[in-house]
């Protein structure tokens, strides 16, 4: 039984982002946090010791599905784990350029939509959903050219156990949302007017 593009990108968008976020501003993604830091939202001297934490509960995470579905008859590593990827590891078989763009501009929006939910001048109690929702467009815009990453932590989780060159393709799943995260925050100071 299958729950499809919609259901995955809901169920971990929107329960993630309101479990913890008042725990931890719902930091699961170093991009997000690199974002936050260069829109002066985040201090740095939290940034490193946060991306520790992501990358090391990721890979917890990836290690624990692991566990559980390697010992499923006819397991095969080499579907993937839905890693992240272009080329031929993309669902759609979109190239590197194709996974460039689309993990940097929905990266940007995303970062967009944090900073304009969290900014002092909007209401506070709607920031989970918009910041959930827009989680579930990205992925379901995504899906299909890169299985979704704009989240660097997310796309180790799973590399590592893919046996596939998924972890030949990773630098470009760290490399594309910061840089997206980085200017998606420049791009919100500028349009909001909002200050340091």
């Amino acid at each position: 039984m299958s729950i499809g593009f919609a259901g995955v990108s809901l169920a971990f968008d929107l329960t993630g982002v309101y479990a913890l976020d008042h725990i931890s501003g719902g930091h699961f993604n170093p991009a997000v946090s690199v974002g936050l830091w260069s829109g002066g939202r985040f201090d740095a001297k939290h940034l490193i010791p946060y991306i520790i934490s992501q990358v090391i509960g990721a890979s917890l995470a990836g290690l624990v599905l692991y566990l559980i579905i390697q010992v499923q008859a006819g397991f095969s590593g080499t579907a993937g784990f839905s890693s992240n990827g272009f080329a031929e590891l993309s669902p759609g078989h979109y190239f590197m350029t194709s996974a460039l763009i689309i993990e940097i501009v929905l990266t940007a929006f995303f970062l967009i939509v944090i900073m304009g939910s969290t900014d002092q001048r909007a209401l506070a109690a709607f920031a989970p959903l918009a910041v959930g929702l827009a989680l579930t467009l990205i992925h379901l815009i995504s899906i299909p050219v890169t299985n979704t990453s704009v989240n660097p932590a997310r796309s180790n989780r799973v590399a590592f156990f893919a046996q596939t060159p998924a972890l030949s393709q990773l630098w470009l799943f760290w490399v594309a949302p910061i840089f997206g995260a980085i200017l998606g925050a420049l791009i919100y100071k500028m349009v909001a007017r909002e200050k340091d």
